[in-house]
């Protein structure tokens, strides 16, 4: 199977792509630097040749909510376009659990906006919510450190690691195409709830750095939604592994 991965070398579509090419399938990355770029949609048409599934595991930097959602209407639109054009089969999408849940939370709004935009278009859909990465909190601790103090909001997570979305990313686009039909699939977790700011200390512990970690209460319906435990999966989800502990001894860390 062809599968293209939009978002190829970030945190979790590098896992994509790595499960994809460890299963044995063609893999084509999505990426300025190869010549597509997915935001404007040049190059997008000729690199979707021949690919039965799209990965979407794109991401943006920025938390303003109008560029945000700008950013991921477009690139998803772009990419439902090019893959209907082409003959794709199947379009999954990585998005959050618990992601409608947050009210007033500019980066999730967004993440909502692109969920219906990719349902929209004419290709069959899969969105795979996941909980925050284990990754997460090492982000966190590289983006708002300020000198010997890291700033860290006060959330219950429930953490899974990157590399296993990228394998389940992998299952649910193969089971997709083959099947000829999408759908939102069940939450995907790690094993173990934990505070935030516990994954970043132990974060800051791995690394041996000295880091202070200060919690902080996001203001607002969404601070007390993140703080109430709104990411966290329901019943229903696929639970995976590793835990936090374990994801921490292993050479993942970065």
């Amino acid at each position: 199977m062809r599968i293209a991965v939009a978002g190829g070398t970030g945190v979790a579509g590098r896992y994509v792509v790595l499960a994809a090419e460890e299963a044995g399938h063609e893999v084509v990355s999505l990426s300025r630097a190869g010549g597509v770029d997915v935001r404007t949609g040049d190059g997008l048409t000729g690199a979707l040749d021949g690919v039965d599934v799209v990965v979407d595991a794109l991401n943006t930097g920025t938390r303003n909510r109008a560029k945000a959602t700008a950013f991921f209407v477009e690139t998803t639109r772009n990419l439902q376009s090019a893959a209907s054009a082409t003959g794709v089969r199947h379009l999954v999408l990585l998005s959050i659990v618990g992601v409608d849940r947050v009210p007033g939370f500019p980066y999730y709004e967004a993440k909502v906006a692109q969920e219906v935009a990719v349902q929209q278009g004419p290709v069959a859909v899969s969105i795979v919510r996941a909980t925050q990465f284990h990754e997460f909190a090492g982000q966190l601790l590289d983006g708002l450190a300020k000198g010997p103090f890291a700033p860290i909001p006060s959330m219950r997570i429930r953490p899974v690691a990157a590399r296993t979305v990228g394998r389940r990313l992998v299952e649910v686009a193969v089971a997709g195409s083959d099947s000829g039909s999408g759908g939102t699939h069940s939450d995907l977790a790690g094993p173990d709830e934990i505070a935030l700011t516990d994954m970043a200390r132990l974060t800051v512990r791995r690394r041996g750095n000295h880091l202070l970690v200060v919690p902080v209460r996001l203001p607002g319906a969404a601070g007390r939604a993140l703080r109430g435990g709104a990411l966290l999966p329901g019943p229903a989800a696929v639970v995976a592994g590793p835990g936090p502990h374990e994801w921490l001894d292993s050479a993942d860390v970065r």
